[in-house]
């Protein structure tokens, strides 16, 4: 069995590979080959930087329809990380709005610039570091996970789900509760990095390894 990850140009690739290879003896192939894409037992859509860049190099390598196709058939378990998890949504208003890959309903929006904390003191944006993320809704890749667990989070823009039954973590930063992960049948996908989140990103990692939708 294997675990492909896509390799489009953008994202930690192998930080992502290395941390699916501590979680599991399946084998774990960092790849843009459609033919072992298609072929592996679970894939990867990792993504990091600006939207736009992403999209473009999806279809630049001649993934985009692969990875379309993947979405809609629900064959087997995919797995989005950061900008892959926004990459999902309808559409996303970075670099003056980008349409996304549609697969669930729902906007990717910029965090406001003048958002405040508790205390008054101005909240930087990119939202970067650990933060903790509450589970609205049960699923099996929180498996050993308790609620309220910590995740390491790099990213400017978030996710805003249209559908309360799939959104499945949410995250709050100033004003905003982030919709941290949502997913649909085979598909799951999270904003924070799960490579760099210590025990629970490692957990949710092996569940994921783990799950047969």
């Amino acid at each position: 069995m294997t675990i492909a990850v896509i390799d489009y140009g953008m994202g930690n690739l192998h930080s992502v590979a290395k941390a699916l290879e501590h979680v599991t003896h399946e084998n774990v192939l960092v790849t843009r080959d459609a033919r072992s894409i298609q072929g592996a037992t679970r894939v990867v859509l990792p993504g990091q930087g600006a939207i736009r860049d992403c999209m473009g190099e999806l279809e630049r390598t001649e993934l985009s329809g692969l990875v379309r196709e993947l979405l809609a058939s629900q064959s087997k378990p995919l797995l989005g990380i950061c900008v892959g998890q926004q990459m999902l949504m309808d559409h996303s208003d970075e670099n003056g709005g980008i349409d996304c890959l549609g697969h669930l309903a729902g906007q990717v929006k910029r965090f406001p610039l003048d958002m405040q904390d508790s205390d008054g003191a101005r909240l930087k944006v990119p939202h970067m570091g650990w933060n903790l993320v509450a589970q609205p809704n049960a699923h099996p890749l929180w498996e050993g996970i308790e609620p309220g667990s910590h995740f390491y989070f790099v990213h400017s823009y978030y996710v805003a789900a249209e559908h309360d039954a799939e959104v499945f973590g949410t995250t709050d930063y100033g004003s905003v509760s982030a919709h941290v992960a949502v997913g649909r049948d085979a598909t799951f996908a999270v904003q924070f990095h799960p490579e760099k989140s210590a025990r629970a990103g490692l957990r949710l990692l092996e569940n994921f390894v783990q799950w047969n939708p």
